[in-house]
């Protein structure tokens, strides 16, 4: 059944609006071009929207020819704000953007682990009020927010998750409460820096991916035919409870110490790098682990290192004697590597995903030398061909993540027909 005028008028408009955003100013004939439409129906929709307060003309087409060059149009990026959080356990990074993505303001609070939840919520909220102002934001229309732990698929709270401090969870609620009007949404940090990654990172050319994170602790998100699977208690990906061979114990449904996270989470990968006779600094997060990996990736380089080949018995401790620095960074690498390849496997048997992105700072910091050690392990753990790539976006990736989230909400809400005619 044909689509009545209305409905027309409005898949039309918001294709419009979608091309504007995605391929910048466009002028009227170039709508015309890549929707398809006619030039009237064009016109049609470009009065519209202008009349809606969506688009303006932002400036003028460069070609040279005869008489006037055409008006670029483009979407009133001051027609809303829009703020993104990465929330971790030692504080929060807040940015505050236009409607099109355009930063206007970075913030980054440190919040002490002996913080009480009422003063460290205080912090926060505090935090993204002056980023606001700073911004020259009268309003936030929507908050995206990245946190560690579960998201409730039911009502979209973040669940109760041991380690984790009190405060992320009476965030929201402090948000909503001081930020009346804005639309405020959580989602699990490494969910949001799959999504960064597929749009705007390494994994631009996959449907199917997973992206293992990397970071002060581990996690996976998945991301299938084009779209990120939560799972059924939104759990998909935690697995920093994979019992995996190589630990001390096994992990319990409130703590994740005895999985995969004691293998490969921060505190983990600088004991491993001090086993190895690598400098580590005295409390590590993902910065600082990244920091050792980056280091270690450098000195065996100079070497010219052997990362081609397993090494057996990496995790042994390797002696002073006879070692130097560079073949003791290169032994860290391999053993790394072996590391992160038993929960890559583990997820790869499951999947079969065809690519896996060494994400968050870890996985960043390693780059391809790391990657391919893990490929490497791949190809000979499993038979399901799998290509290893490193992230381009790292811990960043949380945050783009939260604001790509944000925006593509605040926008569906902007571009929804409101009784337009």
């Amino acid at each position: 059944m044909p689509a009545s005028p209305s409905t027309a008028r409005a898949i039309n408009d918001r294709l419009a609006l979608r091309l504007l955003q995605q391929e910048g100013p466009l002028t009227a004939g170039q709508l015309k071009q890549l929707t398809g439409l006619s030039r009237p129906t064009v016109a049609d929709l470009v009065d519209r929207l202008t009349a809606a307060g969506l688009i303006t003309v932002v400036g003028e087409s460069g070609e040279q020819r005869r008489g006037p060059n055409a008006r670029l149009y483009g979407i009133v990026a001051d027609r809303a704000h829009l703020a993104a959080l990465d929330v971790r356990t030692g504080g929060v990074l807040v940015l505050v953007s236009d409607l099109v993505g355009r930063v206007l303001a970075e913030a980054s609070v440190p919040i002490g682990g002996d913080t009480g939840t009422g003063p460290a919520v205080e912090q926060a909220v505090a935090a993204v009020e002056r980023t606001a102002k700073e911004a020259g934001a009268d309003r936030l229309h929507t908050v995206g927010i990245g946190a560690p732990g579960l998201i409730d698929p039911a009502t979209g709270d973040l669940r109760d998750s041991g380690g984790l401090p009190e405060w992320h969870r009476s965030l929201v609620a402090a948000l909503q409460e001081r930020l009346p009007g804005s639309r405020v949404t959580v989602e699990n940090e490494t969910n949001l820096a799959a999504l960064a990654e597929q749009r705007e990172g390494v994994a631009r050319d996959r449907d199917t991916f997973v992206l293992l994170w990397l970071g002060h602790g581990v996690g996976a998100a998945v991301v299938l035919d084009g779209t990120l699977r939560r799972g059924a208690s939104g759990g998909t990906g935690e697995i920093g409870f994979l019992p995996v061979p190589g630990t001390h114990a096994l992990p319990s449904a409130r703590d994740c110490d005895g999985g995969f996270h004691s293998l490969a989470g921060a505190a983990a990968i600088g004991a491993l790098a001090a086993r190895h006779g690598l400098p580590v600094p005295a409390a590590l997060d993902g910065p600082g682990t990244a920091v050792v990996i980056r280091e270690a990736v450098a000195e065996a380089a100079g070497e010219g290192g052997d990362f081609g080949a397993a090494r057996p018995g990496a995790e042994q401790p390797v002696g002073s004697a006879g070692s130097g620095a560079p073949r003791s960074a290169e032994r860290f690498l391999h053993a790394l590597a072996d590391r992160i390849a038993i929960g890559a496997a583990s997820v790869v048997a499951v999947l079969d995903p065809g690519c896996v992105v060494l994400g968050g700072e870890a996985g960043q910091a390693g780059g391809a030398v790391l990657a391919g050690l893990v490929e490497e392990r791949l190809r000979r753990m499993s038979p399901l061909l799998t290509e290893v790539r490193a992230s381009t976006l790292g811990g960043a990736a949380v945050l783009r993540g939260a604001l790509l989230t944000a925006r593509d909400r605040a926008q569906d809400a902007l571009f929804a027909p409101q009784d337009r005619t």
